[in-house]
């Protein structure tokens, strides 16, 4: 056993969950004092004590014991102090080095397909960026994106959807030094598929416009790049031409559905689809109201304004998208390969997908009912 494993682990999972070393003592029927031992390092835990903490901290045993690397390229910045963050970068590392194993086992490697242009974009003109970084994916000039995770995936970014009942993080990304490029994306349920798509693509702007930012230790958000990166995601999901052809074939249109339309369209917000507007200097700021009123008429339903990025709750994104448009495949897949060739165990499949044994067993059997 190592000291130093059990002592990261037991506080960052304590951290995680809220509990201060005395409510933890306590609900682990431990001593205060064998608690900051633990996490000091300074003794060998009986298995039974551990036990008991596991239970306490709602995590499985083997949890405390497994070894995490510590990223150092991440960039992950929120305007909210973040008790999960040290959760969240430990469950990064991990599927990150599960990752990276698939793909060396089994001679998968793929490369990342922007790193070439990467000096060609400007943070100065993050829309002339987007559209480099599409011309480069082969993206038509006015083509809207289908699938994010899948163009991501296939340029050399993997990505991973993480659950996080959090207001705090909407996505995080991670440079090549530590395994990636990788984006992060919170797909808890009340963040909206349009949030979800709309931070890949603006993790994406990071990585292609601020490569010098990524160090873990910079928690605070830089205004300046989180609006370049803002700018960078629109123009990427939605180019000017595309945006201008869409917008004027819906012109018969009443003014609030012809927006709900060209929102379908390109799998945005509203909100990215009426800035659009006022950076085509169509409409001015004023809209803003007179959008959730017009839409309120016409639905009867009023919106919940937030400023940018939001996501949360139902009123804030008028017929939202389905949670499907946002799917990543390539870890499973590979998860699946590496199965069926027998390089790795069931329970190590199951083990990398975080699901029990049954479960995996159950998926096992779904995939030879359709080949």
């Amino acid at each position: 056993m190592d000291f130093l494993d059990v002592a990261r682990n037991v506080r960052r999972n304590r951290i995680a969950k809220g509990f201060s070393q005395r409510k933890l003592a306590g609900s682990a029927g431990i001593s205060e004092l064998s608690v900051k031992n633990i996490e000091s390092a300074k003794v060998e835990a009986r298995i039974k004590t551990l036990q008991s903490i596991a239970k306490a901290l709602g995590v499985k045993l083997n949890e405390l014991f497994i070894p995490v690397k510590e990223l150092q390229t991440v960039r992950f910045r929120s305007t909210k102090n973040m008790r999960k963050r040290e959760n969240i970068l430990a469950k990064a590392a991990r599927w990150l080095e599960d990752f990276n194993y698939l793909e060396d086992v089994l001679g998968r490697k793929n490369t990342f397909h922007l790193e070439a242009i990467r000096d060609f974009c400007s943070r100065d003109e993050p829309a002339e960026a987007a559209r480099i970084c599409r011309e480069r994916l082969n993206l038509d000039s006015k083509e809207p994106i289908h699938d994010i995770c899948g163009l991501l995936e296939k340029a050399g970014v993997k990505v991973l959807a993480l659950p996080l009942a959090s207001d705090g993080f909407f996505g995080l990304s991670i440079g090549q030094e530590d395994g990636g490029p990788a984006i992060i994306v919170n797909d808890e349920d009340r963040i909206t598929p349009e949030r979800r798509i709309f931070s890949a693509a603006h993790e994406l702007g990071h990585l292609m416009l601020h490569p010098e930012a990524f160090n873990v230790k910079e928690t605070l958000e830089d205004k300046e790049q989180e609006h370049q990166a803002d700018c960078f995601a629109g123009y990427f999901l939605m180019s000017d031409v595309g945006f201008i052809n869409e917008w004027d074939e819906a012109s018969g249109l009443h003014w609030v559905d012809r927006i709900l339309k060209v929102k379908g369209i390109f799998r945005v917000s509203y909100k990215t689809v009426l800035k659009r507007l006022i950076d085509l200097g169509k409409i001015d700021d004023t809209i803003w109201p007179k959008f959730n009123s017009a839409y309120c008429s016409r639905y009867g339903k009023r919106l919940l304004f937030r400023e940018e990025p939001n996501g949360f709750g139902d009123g804030n994104e008028p017929f939202r998208l389905a949670p499907f448009v946002f799917f990543e495949d390539r870890f499973k897949r590979l998860v699946r390969e590496a199965v069926e060739k027998d390089k790795i165990s069931l329970s190590r499949g199951a083990e990398m997908l975080g699901m029990p044994i049954l479960e995996m067993r159950e998926l096992i059997q779904s995939w030879e009912i359709v080949a």
